[in-house]
């Protein structure tokens, strides 16, 4: 992302936001010549007052004079339409813009590596995704046709001036020098504040966002004065970015306003003068002067304000930008496109850290066969939620290769893999929607027919029904409404009905109440049978029911074999391991 400068304007960002247009040219075009059409009717009515007072008015003609009035309602009339078609297709433009840029980018965050997520935080990204991109729609519906109209009703506008008079029109534009410069240097001051502005919107949407989902853990540990204290900082540094930009509007617009009043007074005094001296200026001309006057310094003080709402847009669209120009993606150039596979998982010594010189898996190697249940045990930090990210390809491995059925996981496309393997976390997370969409995700190849018959095998229909409206019950954000272990039931069903040919499954209960760690076993017992799974092993039930167990140790496998067969193993990491956590569970 570039670097923000008191640069008023970036044309090369312009240029590739206007690149986003291109599908509704026919708009843009058609609001181009409605602004045209605007700035010849805006000469138009004080032309035309002008007649009126001086060949109906002033010799008293009442038929003529009431030509021009109807003219001028004709006139009026069609200013109507044509500023009403404007506003509305600007709108309309801007709106469907920033549609297809948030599509954009939504469909580009999704393919974002996870660490990616890892290093940003929730709060800024949810900003660039929304209220970043709605501020760049007022680049159209506010901004940059509305001044392109502007600066052509003051082109048109001096033009006739001058053809009307040549001297008013120099007493109105020797006061022009002065707003134009204010006005430059009120939009380099404003570029800079809007950018102090969105950054202090991030900082606040971050810290709130963070601070609502962790709540429990503010409350718990008594942080509330504490986390308030932050907030007033936070809070007070968001209005300062604020008070920064009304401090500069607050100079801007009295200098506008009284330079436009200086203009109006000069032209009044020097008409009047020449009226009174028997010239050529007329009465009529005076009171179009006027009102020239007024409508060549109104855009003035406008396109000034709709700057203010182009620069926030241009700032808004430097950072979406930002996040699209952002290279954090797996690699998807595969080939290989399975339908199913057999379930064989090979790692060939791997090597990976999620930091740079900070290895995490150390060459680990080992091997599934199809159909095989392998449990992963080890002290925490030894590595083992690690494989569940590498097999699903979440991050790239430094070294060595992950295979399935012989196949490098490179080689495979990345949907085609992902489709074939079903993981259940520790932490599990559900959408707030309701039962059957958590289960399905929406997959219109699974039906609710089949999402029952799968939880009558698994065991947790049951559970399911005795919930308000069973599988439509809303489970609330993050699944709320459900207990830790109602909520890995339903991600076990999540993934059973998926129909994987591989399973990997973190089944810790430490906070799972007894009967749903029975309804837990029986579906991991189910979902497990026939089908290569890799588990991170919690329940001494599950490793001894393991075809292979691998224990792990700061990231490398240090004993591989049965549990009979580990157990046998003087001073080994599996029999210390066992004596201090499951001995004790197996007693019981």
């Amino acid at each position: 992302m570039s670097e923000t400068s008191g640069n008023a304007f970036d044309f090369k960002l312009f240029k590739r936001l206007l690149a986003f247009t291109k599908p509704y040219r026919g708009i843009f075009y058609f609001v181009a010549f409605a602004a045209i059409i605007m700035s010849g009717l805006a000469v138009l009515r004080p032309y035309l007052l002008q007649l009126a007072i001086d060949n109906s008015m002033v010799p008293k003609d009442g038929d003529g004079f009431m030509k021009y009035i109807i003219l001028m309602v004709v006139v009026l009339f069609l200013e109507v339409i044509f500023q009403f078609a404007f506003i509305f297709y600007t709108n309309w433009l801007g709106q469907s813009v920033i549609r297809d840029m948030r599509q954009q980018l939504f469909r580009l965050m999704m393919s974002f590596k996870m660490k990616y997520f890892d290093k940003s935080a929730v709060g800024r990204l949810t900003t660039r995704a929304v209220n970043d991109v709605e501020t760049i729609s007022s680049i159209f519906s506010e901004g940059l046709f509305m001044i392109i109209s502007d600066l052509l009703k003051m082109l048109v506008i001096a033009g006739f001036m001058l053809y009307q008079s040549w001297k008013l029109s120099l007493i109105v534009f020797i006061v022009l020098p002065f707003i134009l410069y204010a006005t430059r240097v009120f939009q380099k001051a404003m570029k800079v504040a809007f950018e102090d502005v969105r950054n202090q919107v991030a900082n606040l949407n971050t810290f709130v966002q963070e601070r609502i989902t962790g709540m429990k853990i503010v409350q718990i540990f008594t942080r509330e004065k504490t986390e308030y204290e932050r907030f007033q900082e936070i809070n007070k540094d968001h209005r300062k970015a604020w008070i920064k930009t009304v401090w500069y509007n607050s100079i801007f617009f009295p200098i506008a306003e009284t330079t436009g009043a200086v203009a109006t007074g000069l032209v009044v005094w020097y008409g009047g003068l020449n009226v009174i001296g028997g010239g050529l200026v007329t009465l009529g001309i005076i009171t179009a002067f006027i009102q020239y006057a007024e409508m060549l310094f109104r855009p003035l003080r406008q396109i000034a304000d709709k700057f203010n709402t182009l620069q926030m847009g241009m700032v808004a669209a430097n950072r979406v930008f930002g996040i699209l120009d952002t290279k954090s993606h797996i690699p998807d150039t595969g080939t290989v496109d399975y339908a199913s596979t057999k379930g064989e998982i090979e790692f060939k010594n791997v090597h990976f850290g999620y930091n740079e010189n900070e290895e995490v898996i150390r060459g680990i190697s080992f091997k599934a066969n199809p159909g095989e249940t392998v449990a992963i045990v080890g002290a925490t930090g030894a590595g083992k939620s690690t494989i569940i990210n590498l097999l699903n390809r979440f991050y790239e491995i430094n070294s060595g290769d992950i295979l399935i059925d012989g196949i490098s996981l490179k080689d495979y496309k990345l949907a085609s893999i992902r489709s074939q393997i079903a993981v259940v976390l520790q932490d599990v997370f559900l959408f707030a929607d309701s039962i059957l969409n958590n289960i399905t995700l929406n997959n219109p190849n699974i039906s609710e027919e089949e999402v029952i018959a799968a939880a009558k095998e698994i065991g947790v229909h049951k559970f399911i029904k005795s919930l308000p409206e069973g599988y439509h019950y809303n489970v609330k954000e993050r699944g709320s409404m459900l207990s830790s272990g109602q909520r890995q039931l339903i991600s076990f069903l999540r993934a059973y009905v998926s129909k994987p040919s591989i399973l990997v499954l973190d089944e810790a209960t430490s906070s799972v109440d007894t009967y749903s760690e029975e309804l837990i076993q029986l579906a991991t017992d189910k979902i497990t049978k026939d089908r290569t799974s890799i588990v991170i092993a919690h329940r001494l039930a599950t490793i001894k029911k393991a075809d292979k167990i691998i224990v792990m140790d700061a990231g490398k496998i240090v004993e591989e074999g049965t549990h009979k067969e580990l157990l046998k193993l003087e001073n080994g990491f599996y029999r210390n391991l066992y004596e201090v956590q499951f001995m004790e569970e197996e007693a019981i």
